[in-house]
């Protein structure tokens, strides 16, 4: 691991009546000690796990809009709230990752289009734009990303099948192997939290506290619905 441990400067913050100090998870938080080369932020939409997730970036001076240190463009509303009232702490300190924030992808790909010197090498040799949602997203994790390097990523199912999900994982997978890669994902998705000997840090009830995975309400609520599907719609649906 590179990044050891990320502390919230309290004695910075004047308030925490207004976002997003506000946010319960953030409200409570002091200190994160990270203890594995995976972890996943879980928790309900508006939890805080995005948040947290995007001051990473900005400390790590990541583009907030999505990308690395070198990738300079703007997006209107990127900017990072928390940014400023958090430290990190490393061993050793490194400069080489990504920041994926799927929500402004589409930013990113024209980006890369407008400076691309080298035949989109690090995108499976076509532009961003020319690939489908989900094989640009895998172009980026095959290409791009390399050894020695923090990897911080905001929903990355979002453009993929469970079987592209899986995919992901190998990648994943032989990046951290190679015990020189890093990753911090919040995600909804339960194939990619059941990645073994992850660290799942919820940011549910009003803190960010350590979840195993059978806990989590995505792999409870999924194990139900296929285990009882037709109960589960006859529930939801018909009792309005």
């Amino acid at each position: 691991m590179f990044l050891k441990k990320v502390t919230l400067l309290r004695e910075n913050i004047a308030s925490y009546e207004h976002y997003p100090f506000s946010i319960p998870s953030i409200k409570t938080l002091h200190e994160l000690d990270f203890r594995s080369n995976v972890l996943f932020f879980v928790g309900e939409n508006g939890s805080g796990k995005s948040t947290l997730l995007e001051a990473i970036a900005d400390k790590c001076e990541f583009n907030t809009a999505g990308g690395g240190r070198n990738n300079h463009y703007e997006v209107h509303a990127s900017e990072s709230a928390l940014g400023e009232y958090i430290r990190l702490s490393w061993l050793p300190k490194i400069t080489n990752g990504f920041f994926l924030r799927a929500e402004s992808f589409y930013h990113f790909a024209s980006h890369i289009d407008q400076v691309d010197t080298k035949g989109f090498k690090d995108y499976g040799g076509r532009s961003l734009h020319k690939q489908s949602h989900g094989e640009s997203f895998l172009s980026l994790f095959l290409h791009r990303f390399k050894g020695k390097a923090i990897y911080l990523l905001d929903e990355p199912e979002a453009a993929l099948s469970p079987a592209k999900q899986l995919a992901f994982l190998k990648v994943l997978h032989d990046l951290v192997s190679k015990g020189d890669s890093q990753f911090i994902i919040a995600t909804h998705s339960p194939i990619l939290l059941g990645y073994p000997n992850a660290t799942i840090l919820s940011f549910d009830n009003g803190c960010i506290e350590e979840i195993q995975y059978e806990a989590t309400d995505h792999y409870q609520i999924t194990k139900y619905f296929l285990q009882h599907r037709e109960k589960f719609l006859a529930d939801l649906l018909m009792n309005e």
